[in-house]
């Protein structure tokens, strides 16, 4: 019986996976009939060594190639170079042997080891020269080697590449990681240094991106659970998973897992609905996996709070789409061009992310006494949710703690966003939803707060003046429309500490083409 596995590769006729055939076959195999030497690097568990391993074998089958997955993983933090590449070498004989190739046995015959900085390019050299058809090899995690063994590594690479002329050679070999090859560059010298005109770079014709699931193949790996069991996966589930994930791999596989055998204890008659997903994605959301939190431990990072911080507050206008920050936190799978503009990868990352960044706040607030369960309930009346009154608690509240909290904070331009959020979130605690819309270039953040199947909508803007605030209001009434509703929330920031707190708190509300806007100054 298969299942959707979250940990690790996918075994074919264990697990349900998309065929390597599906994802990059076609540009992969291309590189390799040309004989070239390329990367292919996305985001962890977005299915790259599953694909590897099911493309090595595809090879292997069709017999034109010997094909080889190596993973280097084992790599990761070994600084010396004469013990990096020794373990190099012992880590692509054990690849040899796995796969069984003609002659692995006598790939380490005759060779000096200690040599580090000739042996292993020898040794494929004179092992290409044994073999009856040309040799085809997956480095996976070579983003894990470190410094001088990362450099005498591809330096051999590209000693055997320009001399295979005269010497045989692998003939297609592939780099594989999470970072694309500008920043294995940036990981071994600064911006002022150089490698020489012999860079071991140089032989790189391609770095390809590992893209997420389309639609298409969510539905067809789903699909392969329904024929495997009769349990079908209802349309409006389909469309929640994949507008939540917008297919990333390892979400994909856990959402399904979450439902039918944690949910539903792998009862196969009962069909897979749209509250049941909703159910299983706020699960994993506040589960965080290892999967999830790995990749967001990353937010300590300077460079990614540098592109998060736009993302959140929705500046950005101006991004360098070819810096090296940009290129890391979007590696990392943590955000997405969408025609020039940058936002979080998906939505289940842009929530984790906010509750993240101010999880130390929300437990905070689960101890003070204005939040206790009794004192919440006033914000909740005849099935609506008194958003007005929350909002003038919040700016008392702002108005006592915002010097102190603010100076706490890693991301203290984004401060006021984020402890709002902390604030509404422990209010709406079980009673309600939050729908974040977060990206560069809004200048603003959209929320919009969900709650018995009402909508009330709230922009979030610093306030840098009069002109400000009308483009504030416009844009709420925009949200407005798109939302369908008639009255909104605009909570102004004024980030001038010059200004007295009397000026900066206040409460308004407007009538605008015939509906309400709220305006309430922090």
């Amino acid at each position: 019986m298969k299942y959707f596995n979250v940990a690790g590769p996918c075994i074919e006729g264990e697990h349900y996976m998309i065929d390597a055939t599906e994802r990059l076959y076609d540009e992969l195999m291309e590189l390799i009939n040309s004989k070239q030497y390329y990367v292919v690097h996305a985001a962890r568990q977005t299915g790259k060594t599953t694909l590897l391993i099911d493309l090595a074998n595809k090879i292997n089958k069709e017999g034109k190639y010997y094909a080889v997955y190596c993973s280097l993983e084992r790599l990761y933090g070994v600084t010396d170079t004469g013990i990096g590449i020794s373990a190099i070498f012992n880590a692509f004989a054990i690849a040899l042997e796995n796969y069984q190739l003609p002659f692995f046995e006598k790939f380490k015959d005759n060779i000096d080891i200690s040599d580090f900085l000739n042996a292993f390019g020898l040794a494929l050299s004179r092992y290409c020269r044994k073999i009856d058809k040309p040799l085809v090899i997956f480095f996976d995690e070579a983003d894990c080697l470190t410094d001088a063994t990362l450099i005498s590594f591809l330096r051999q690479l590209r000693d055997g590449y320009i001399n295979r002329s005269i010497a045989p050679f692998p003939n297609s070999i592939a780099l594989v990681g999470m970072r694309n090859i500008r920043d294995y560059k940036a990981k071994i010298r600064d911006n002022q240094e150089t490698l020489g005109s012999a860079s071991p770079f140089n032989i790189i014709t391609e770095s390809l991106n590992l893209r997420n699931f389309t639609q298409i193949e969510v539905e067809n790996l789903y699909k392969q659970h329904t024929d495997q069991t009769g349990q079908v996966f209802e349309d409006e589930a389909l469309e929640i998973i994949f507008g939540q994930t917008q297919g990333q791999p390892w979400l994909v596989n856990a959402i399904a897992r979450q439902v039918i055998e944690k949910q539903l204890k792998n009862d196969y008659s009962i069909p897979i609905t749209a509250k049941m997903v909703s159910e299983a994605i706020n699960t994993i959301i506040l589960r965080r996996d290892v999967h999830i939190d790995q990749l967001l431990d990353k937010l300590k990072d300077e460079r990614v709070q540098k592109v998060i911080e736009e993302v959140i507050m929705g500046e950005g206008d101006d991004i360098d789409f070819f810096s090296d920050d940009y290129s890391y936190v979007k590696d990392l799978g943590l955000i997405r061009d969408n025609n020039k503009v940058i936002e979080p990868a998906n939505p289940i990352y842009a929530e984790v992310i906010i509750r993240v960044l101010n999880n130390k706040e929300q437990r905070i607030l689960e101890t003070d006494a204005r939040f206790s369960e009794f004192q919440m309930q006033k914000y909740y009346k005849n099935d609506t949710f008194d958003l007005s009154l929350m909002l003038q608690d919040f700016q008392q509240f702002w108005r006592e703690n915002s010097d102190i909290w603010q100076n706490k904070y890693q991301y203290r331009e984004a401060a006021p966003h984020l402890i709002l959020q902390a604030f509404l979130q422990r209010v709406l605690n079980g009673g309600g939803d939050i729908r974040r819309e977060m990206a560069t270039g809004r200048r603003r953040l959209d929320l919009c707060v969900e709650y018995l199947g009402k909508k009330y909508p709230i922009e979030l803007k610093i306030n840098y003046g009069k002109k400000y605030l009308e483009r504030g209001t416009g844009q709420l009434l925009n949200y407005m429309d798109i939302l369908g509703c008639n009255e909104g929330w605009l909570v102004a920031f004024d980030r001038n500490a010059k200004k007295s707190w009397e000026d900066k708190i206040y409460q308004k509300s407007e009538e605008k083409d015939g509906k309400i806007v709220n305006i309430f100054g922090c």
